[in-house]
């Protein structure tokens, strides 16, 4: 029996986000479609069951039984692939990654057929260690402070001129990506959460580094992590429900409309759609979670594409990304 076709939400011009599997649906797309993927993908650190356990069943169902690590490095292969497909010539792909999990995810990528430019640190000064406390002062484990971000791109078609000329893509939007007159750097510092404006936390990575070397404040990309406003925006006609967020000093149970555990800062996603998406592009996410690529992706003036398997989360990336187009000029016209 036929799969039924999943709904697209959206206005039809400016955004689109489908409920269904990233690895049947890319498969469905044209050749050369898209000019960037900016993604935040599972790391395959067992956060929910999306994050490792259906990752390994998936893999080990279709080859010889792998190791974690390895069943994560063939689903990342497996994804990349139609990625570069998909992917217009010189067409970049910009991923999160957890830090254990990082070189299978970028092995993963190269693997597919991608050219690595660069790794991007997101460095935070927020999150707890997930160590087990063992007698004596001891652990297991070294508290989170930063995320990389592996930034790759598709072999271009000839030169970079004769590509750009061609598909319009294969170069960075340096430019407009500037922190004041300086370059873009491949390094993102976030503010903790607790940070007011013009006065920061003491444990505020953003601080420390400014009171070493006060003439550089410019030099990097600052932004804050998420808050609680930004997470909830549009969501507030859905359920609340309980999840557990880290808050910076503790886990804890927290009643939210936005239940995704890995929302990022829009601001950063903003700053990396920029970067690597032509004015006017289209951006995919295969993974668009709670949707902060699209809303991203409406703020910076271009076309947005998500894909998304868990019911729920399309529920709030829908929500916000009405919320956010209708506030940038354009809302959702329903199926």
């Amino acid at each position: 029996m036929k799969a039924p076709k999943p709904i697209l939400y959206g206005d039809r011009e400016r955004w689109g986000l489908l409920h269904a599997d990233s690895l049947t649906l890319m498969g469905q797309l044209p050749d050369a479609c898209l000019d960037a993927i900016v993604t935040d993908p599972p790391y395959g650190i067992d956060i929910a069951a999306w994050d490792g356990r259906d990752i390994r069943r998936t893999v080990n169902a279709a080859t010889e039984r792998l190791s974690a690590g390895e069943a994560f490095q063939h689903w990342t292969r497996t994804w990349a692939r139609e990625a570069l497909r998909v992917l217009k010539p010189g067409g970049h792909l910009v991923a999160f990654g957890a830090p254990r999990t990082f070189h299978r995810l970028t092995s993963g990528i190269e693997d597919a057929g991608f050219e690595i430019r660069d790794v991007l640190m997101w460095l935070y000064g927020s999150g707890l260690p997930k160590s087990r406390r063992l007698p004596g002062g001891q652990g297991t484990a070294l508290k989170p402070a930063y995320e990389p971000i592996v930034l790759a791109r598709k072999p271009l078609a000839g030169s970079t001129a004769r590509n750009l000329e061609a598909w319009g893509t294969g170069a960075l939007n340096i430019e407009v990506s500037r922190v004041k007159e300086y370059w873009p750097a491949n390094l993102a510092l976030s503010h903790s959460p607790d940070c007011q404006a013009g006065r920061c936390t003491s444990a505020c990575p953003v601080r420390r580094l400014d009171a070493r070397q006060p003439e550089q404040r410019s030099r990097f990309f600052y932004c804050a992590k998420a808050s609680r406003s930004e997470r909830e925006a549009g969501c507030e006609q859905l359920p609340k429900r309980s999840c557990q967020l880290y808050t910076g000093t503790g886990r804890s149970a927290r009643i939210r409309a936005n239940i995704h555990p890995t929302v990022k800062p829009i601001s950063v996603l903003c700053w990396l759609t920029r970067l690597v998406t032509p004015p006017g592009g289209l951006v995919l996410d295969p993974f668009t979670g709670s949707g902060s690529t699209g809303i991203a992706a409406l703020l910076e003036g271009r076309q947005f594409l998500g894909i998304e398997r868990e019911r729920e989360y399309v529920q709030v990336a829908r929500a916000r990304l009405t919320h956010w187009a209708a506030t940038s000029g354009a809302g959702e016209v329903l199926p």
